[in-house]
């Protein structure tokens, strides 16, 4: 929505045409003039004020666009960046992570161009760049980290054969440990995890204290000891994430087993492939999973990929009668494993160098099989850094990130919550209802996490109405492209906290560039480089613009990156993000593939991804693989290409099927076509994955070298799906 009308033109009639009742529209339009006269011309103060001190989350959300978009009406984001949604106050600076460490050392690390925590952000992030080990070691101390042998030291660069360099070599732990130990203001008996499953939703939200936690894991880990399975083993977990499926993960971790990451909305052939790619010797998962008032089968679909022995978790909490293959158990049968322990709900856990594998997470690329990358020990600690530091996590805070173990996001929020003393919030069920946001009410959520598509959904129903979410401090959104109008929306729930937007990597283990507490913040953009992180972009020709000029282009990364991955258990790690990218301080920068534009003032958007990569509901898949599925969909189709197309104004990418009949056949209808995609997609790949659109062409445009041009095909696509408006003349 665009207002016609700046905000000092907006009267009292207007709002009433917004939404609001006539008498509360005589009081909210004087509270408005008066805002207006204190602020003057400055939109930012303007906004800053209407959003914290008048618009509620009660009002009508065409109330709350009228005033965004009126505030903002003659901003020109060509010479001033994206408009500013919310700006930091010295109170709220004073109170994060990287405040309080700047307020105790800003002069120490900074020199003489310390002013004070937000003023001088830019120049801490700058700090951590190139003073990269130094800020490790203070942000490592900072939360606690103790290793049972130390680190030679932070960063190694000495080996030509790691561009990113080897990270704390020598050190020797269990990161699972780490997790899961009592420290100063984190005793055993302060809550992990608070949890609830759906339809439960008028019960008290369920607590897990962090010494049950750990009992729980122990004995969990003292099971597959029982079991036989030998240290370095892989165990999958492929179900959703909940209490069970975060106690198997660290038990497997504590246990000198490898976790290997599948996402439970995958049909068997992919769970096959991954299972394969990771030799899994086991995988634990559900009976079916429950969710959204509908059951769909899980355990079925991993028999069917011929899994390993499978440790079942009755969904329900009941044992059905659902009936095993030979060797597999239900999740109490597992732990009577332990009984013949006199300590089961003891471990001494499984110490090892910070380089040994510890979780194969899986990254779609341009390759038909899924790349398999493994996370060394010291990548959730990059997690637990970003925590620290993006997220501002500390003791007494709860988040809340609905997501799945198969996705980064999953092992990321578990290790940056428990290693900085935050509970970690789990909701049960599906989080599109209401069911899910009173859970974020009643469980006080301080940090909630979305995916925009999410946020669509949620503002669409109008499910989330009355609820209180003013525990909540700040949001977080990844995954997708956010669109502007969304973020406002979302940003309302909570009477206007931030939105902090984080893109990274499966393969970086954690964000690259995101939105700070300590930054002023724009809706669907982001503010700065994560900590440790530099980036260029590259032009046409592969060259970098300086850090200062407005451009656009792909992001190309500073390779020594702490957490980043090193290896590819199925693919030439080297080949994929190094091989032709250009040379930047002296180093090879590593391919991550986004393009990106930088506004004036240091904002950046995200515009796609510029190889054959695309984002459908927050999971990076690859156009290849959509494509081979696509090509049997139908014995008319001579060859398919997926785009992705970016809604214009901003938003999730939306998947359409471009297609080249064979010349023999008559013309299908489209609509049926799309219909057969989708039920194919869902069937063979992810029942996530939905074609929005069609678009039949004669033939695909080609390089000389026969390559697809899927910039002229995103261009034509887009255009299927939003028609250009015709002209009143």
């Amino acid at each position: 929505m665009d207002s016609d009308l700046s905000i000092e033109f907006v009267k009292e009639g207007d709002i009433v045409n917004a939404g609001l009742a006539q008498p509360d529209a005589r009081l909210f339009y004087d509270h408005l003039r008066m805002i207006i006269g204190e602020t003057g011309s400055s939109p930012p103060q303007t906004w800053q004020k209407i959003s914290q001190e008048l618009l509620r989350p009660e009002h009508p959300y065409h109330l709350h666009q009228l005033m965004y978009y009126s505030t903002y009406r003659t901003w020109d984001i060509a010479t001033q960046g994206p408009p500013i949604a919310w700006i930091p106050t010295p109170e709220i600076a004073s109170q994060t992570n990287c405040g309080r460490l700047m307020e105790r050392r800003g002069y120490e690390l900074l020199g003489q161009k310390y002013r004070d925590p937000i003023q001088s952000f830019s120049d801490f992030q700058r700090f951590s760049v190139e003073y990269r080990e130094k800020y490790i070691s203070i942000a490592l101390n900072e939360m606690g980290v103790v290793f049972n042998q130390q680190p030679h030291c932070i960063l190694d660069t000495s080996d030509n054969n790691l561009p990113g360099g080897q990270w704390l070599p020598g050190a020797v732990f269990n990161v699972a440990e780490c997790l899961l130990a009592a420290k100063p203001g984190r005793p055993d008996s302060s809550t992990a995890i608070v949890y609830r499953n759906e339809g439960e939703d008028d019960l008290p939200v369920r607590k897990v204290t962090l010494g049950q936690l750990r009992a729980n894991v122990s004995r969990v880990t003292n099971a597959l000891d029982a079991l036989g399975f030998q240290k370095g083993d892989a165990i999958a977990i492929d179900m959703p994430m909940n209490l069970h499926a975060v106690t198997a993960y660290l038990a497997i971790v504590l246990g000198g087993y490898i976790v290997v990451s599948i996402a439970d909305s995958f049909v068997a052939s992919e769970i096959e492939v991954r299972l394969r790619v990771a030799k899994a010797k086991a995988i634990f998962t559900q009976d079916i999973i429950c969710r959204g008032g509908k059951t769909l089968p899980l355990y079925s679909r991993v028999v069917q990929a011929q899994a390993p022995r499978a440790i079942i978790v009755p969904a329900n909490g009941k044992v059905s009668s659902l009936k095993l293959r030979e060797g597999d158990m239900l999740w109490d049968d597992l732990l009577a494993q332990a009984n013949h322990l006199s300590r089961p709900d003891e471990y001494v856990a499984v110490l090892q160098p910070i380089e040994a594998y510890m979780n194969i997470l899986f990254s779609s690329g341009t390759t038909g099989e899924p790349k398999a990358v493994p996370w060394t020990q010291h990548t959730p600690l990059r997690c637990a850094l970003d925590g620290w530091a993006h997220l501002d996590l500390k003791f007494g805070d709860v988040l809340c990130w609905p997501t799945n173990l198969g996705w980064m996001v999953g092992p990321m929020i578990l290790a940056a919550s428990f290693m900085n003393g935050a509970a970690l919030a789990l909701y049960n069920g599906s989080p599109l209802g209401r069911g899910f946001g009173k859970f974020v009410q009643d469980a006080k959520v301080t940090r909630l996490g979305t995916v925009p598509s999410l946020v669509r959904t949620w503002k669409g129903s109008g499910c989330m109405a009355n609820l209180d979410w003013s525990s909540i401090r700040s949001f977080g959104s990844t995954g997708e492209t956010s669109s502007v109008d969304d973020d406002l929306w979302l940003s309302g729930r909570a009477r206007y906290k931030p939105v902090l937007e984080a893109i990274g990597g499966t393969e970086l283990g954690g964000l690259y560039l995101g939105g700070f507490m300590l930054q002023p913040q724009a809706f669907a953009a982001f503010s700065i480089p994560g900590m440790t992180m530099e980036f260029v972009i590259l032009d046409d020709f592969s060259k970098p613009y300086p850090d200062d000029v407005v451009c656009t282009g792909e992001l190309a990364l500073y390779p020594i990156s702490f957490g980043a991955s090193s290896t590819l258990l199925n693919a030439d790690h080297d080949k994929i993000y190094f091989e032709g990218m250009p040379y930047f301080k002296g180093r090879q920068l590593r391919r991550h593939g986004d393009i990106f534009q930088r506004f004036p003032g240091g904002f950046y958007k995200a515009h796609g991804r510029s190889d054959d990569t695309m984002n459908l509901g927050g999971i990076k898949a690859s156009a290849i693989e959509i494509e081979q599925v696509c090509n049997r969909a139908h014995e008319c189709i001579q060859e398919t290409a997926a785009i992705a197309v970016q809604p214009p104004g901003g938003g999730p990418e939306e998947l359409v099927i471009a297609v080249v009949l064979k010349e023999t056949m008559e013309k299908l209808d489209t609509t049926e076509l799309r219909k057969t995609f989708s039920s194919i997609l869902m069937s063979n790949l992810n029942p996530l994955f939905k074609v929005r659109g069609v678009a039949v062409f004669p033939d695909f445009p080609r390089t000389a070298s026969n390559k697809l041009l899927r910039r002229i095909l995103r261009i034509e696509c887009a255009k299927v799906l939003y028609p250009p408006r015709r002209s009143k003349l």
